[in-house]
Formats: C-alpha cells, structure tokens, sequence
C-alpha cells in the first residue's frame, strides 16, 4: 500500500451544496431557507443564547453573591514541595509545570509557606507570602519576583 491508494472513508465527502441554482436542484428559488421570517433574510446570525424571545436560561437562573470579573487566578506551591529539588537549583514556573507540582500558571504562581525548606534554593515566582521569604532565605536561598518588583531582605 502507498500513498498513491490512499483515499477517504466512504461516505466522508460529499459535494458541495450549490443553492439558488434552479427547481431543478431541489435547492432553487428560496435555497432552503424556507419562506417567510428572520432566518430567511440576509444578514441572520443568531446570537449565543437566544431563545426566540423567551427568557434566555441564562438570565432565568438566579445568580447570588459578587463575581468579579478581574479576578486572578493563581498556581499555588508550599515550600515543603519545593524541597525536592537539588541545592542550588533555580526554581520558576515553567520548571515546576515541567516538573508536574502545578497544572497551570494562570496569572501567576503564589509561594506559600507549609511545611520546611532544607536546602538553598533560587525561587522565582509572581508572589510570595511573608513566611514563605522568610523560610527560603533562611534555608540559604533567592527570592526572585516575577514581573520586576525589587525583593527586600536578601544582600
């Protein structure tokens, strides 16, 4: 078998449908739109939601409480977690995705401070809690910001 014999499923392609070209076409004079009413008319695009009138079922359900629509969705990490890597180690998002501690980074990535640190790591990362700075510079570390804000406390 090569190239040369490939071809698609049957039933997979179909022509192309030609309409307003004649009776005969079973597609002439209206195209299949139908006659009279707004899906009939040039310009028709339904919009997301629209229920002929009827109340939209978003609209209907009853909502509860503040959405904000700005909020920031953070990746998370304790600084126990971080203690698998080898001193030294220059720790940044793409390193712990790569790594599979986090799924995503979202807006970015939020150091927290459970459990110990036992070795000096570089960690760079979009925010970090206060105990969490303390517990890697006390281990020997970096704390590096994501997003160019100096970091006090470390020489």
């Amino acid at each position: 078998m090569g190239l040369e014999n490939l071809k698609p499923a049957r039933g997979s392609v179909r022509n192309r449908k030609r309409v307003g070209r004649g009776p005969g076409s079973g597609l002439g004079k209206t195209s299949g739109r139908g006659e009279k009413g707004q899906k009939s008319r040039s310009g028709y695009s339904r919009k997301i939601g629209f229920e002929g009138g009827q109340m939209p079922l978003q609209r209907r359900v009853p909502k509860r409480g503040f959405h904000n629509i700005f909020r920031k969705e953070f990746a998370y990490i304790n600084v126990s977690q971080l203690d698998v890597f080898e001193p030294g180690t220059i720790v940044t998002p793409e390193v712990l995705l790569a790594h599979g501690a986090i799924k995503r980074v979202g807006d970015g990535l939020k150091v927290l401070a459970k459990g110990a640190l036992s070795k000096p790591l570089t960690v760079r990362a979009h925010r970090f809690s206060a105990k969490a700075k303390e517990l890697i510079l006390a281990a020997g570390g970096k704390v590096e910001l994501l997003g160019g804000e100096p970091v006090e406390g470390q020489a």
